[in-house]
């Protein structure tokens, strides 16, 4: 392993020169195929980070979907049902890890495009295929199958960025990066994030079940490598809605609750029959189902303008059959990297099915929260631990 590499470019074009390196010591990385950019290895290095510690924590294979320093998805290796494989275009047999990249892919297919995957296992060949039909910059693992790093290699013609990383390797415990020439240090976040941090259950409702711990440390775990402010929906062993970089709470928790709303609708008999042309690509199949499911589907469904998406002139799905949908939704977690200001948030939450909450506690208003919680049959734990990432 080399001790330097190079890069293109920094975060733009201008920014040069630009390079990674590690003080007196080789990287704890290879690349084995192509030239990963800066925000490529942000991307990957914040990925690894995540997916390794969600593998400790979980037991199960975990993947992420990054994108701009965040992740779009975050999943674990679970099996997908015969409504999932037709919702992530994985109809063939997957191994647990292609699961989990199915999965992490699947959770917001359109913030998902392009891509830098991080794998917390060996990629085997099942990943691969997987991985070799959608768009992708490049990929993370502490290893590759023979046969999964060749058909790797045949992406972006040749050119996608392929790396290895050295699961052995443990950061020094001080951080330092600069801005405007100036130096900042600070200790690496190594708090534990498990299951034990759910004991302080501060709501009349108790009831926190298996699948709900699993899901809040997975929402917490992503919360603490994604920019913040930030909030996570999670369900079902994978995140359904991540919301990040936003000055407001309330607008972290609409912008997840809507992707969480949009990842519901994909479930609808309407869209999951929609008769899409053969020759249509996945990356517009994702943009017509985000047309379709939004306030502007006359875009893709209006005369002489469905023909370009469809094999069949789709019904539209109403504003009140959207409702009614949502309103069936129960049993969703969310995950907050800083403590909830105004039960506006939980009242916002309630509206994409959340049932159980995990924040770290400690507003002047906490009880108005924890008061919103009770009236809506909510069970919310504080953490005592906040997660900010920049």
């Amino acid at each position: 392993m080399a001790q330097l590499i190079d890069l293109k470019y920094g975060c733009n074009p201008d920014q040069k020169p630009a390079r990674i390196f590690i003080e007196n010591r080789d990287l704890p990385l290879e690349v084995l195929n192509g030239k990963p950019g800066y925000i490529n290895l942000l991307d990957a290095l914040n990925g690894w980070q995540l997916v390794s510690e969600l593998k400790t924590v979980s037991g199960l294979p975990a993947a992420a979907s990054f994108k701009h320093v965040s992740p779009a998805g975050v999943a674990l290796g679970l099996p997908l049902d015969e409504t999932l494989r037709q919702m992530y275009f994985a109809e063939e047999d997957l191994s647990p890890l292609a699961c989990a990249y199915a999965r992490a892919r699947g959770s917001d297919r359109m913030s998902s495009f392009g891509d830098f995957i991080a794998l917390s296992d060996i990629c085997d060949l099942s990943t691969a295929r997987l991985i070799a039909k959608e768009v992708s910059d490049g990929i993370i693992a502490p290893g590759y199958e023979v046969d999964a790093l060749e058909l790797l290699k045949t992406k972006r013609k040749g050119s996608y960025a392929v790396i290895r990383i050295d699961k052995s390797y443990v950061p020094h415990h001080i951080e330092t990066k600069q801005v405007f020439g100036i130096s900042f240090q600070q200790g690496r976040s190594s708090y534990p994030i498990d299951s034990s941090l759910l004991h302080n259950i501060v709501t009349k409702s108790k009831d926190l079940p298996d699948s709900a711990k699993r899901d809040l440390v997975l929402a917490l775990v992503t919360l603490k490598y994604t920019q913040s402010n930030s909030v996570c929906y999670a369900l079902g062993g994978q995140t359904i809605g991540v919301g990040a970089g936003q000055q407001s709470r309330i607008h972290c928790t609409r912008l997840a609750g809507s992707k969480a709303d949009l990842w519901q609708l994909r479930h609808h008999p309407k869209v999951l029959n929609l008769r899409f042309l053969e020759t249509l690509s996945r990356a517009d199949r994702d943009n017509a189902i985000d047309v379709y499911l939004g306030e502007d589907w006359e875009d893709v469904t209006g005369d002489g303008i469905w023909q370009n998406y469809f094999a069949a002139r789709p019904d539209i799905l109403t504003p009140e059959e959207k409702r009614d949908w949502l309103s069936s939704i129960s049993g969703v977690s969310l995950a907050s990297d800083g403590f909830f200001p105004f039960d506006d948030n939980i009242k916002r939450a309630a509206k994409s099915g959340v049932s159980y909450i995990a924040q770290p506690g400690g507003s002047v208003r906490d009880q108005a929260v924890i008061d919103a919680c009770d009236a809506l049959g909510i069970a919310m734990v504080f953490t005592g631990i906040r997660l900010f990432h920049h």
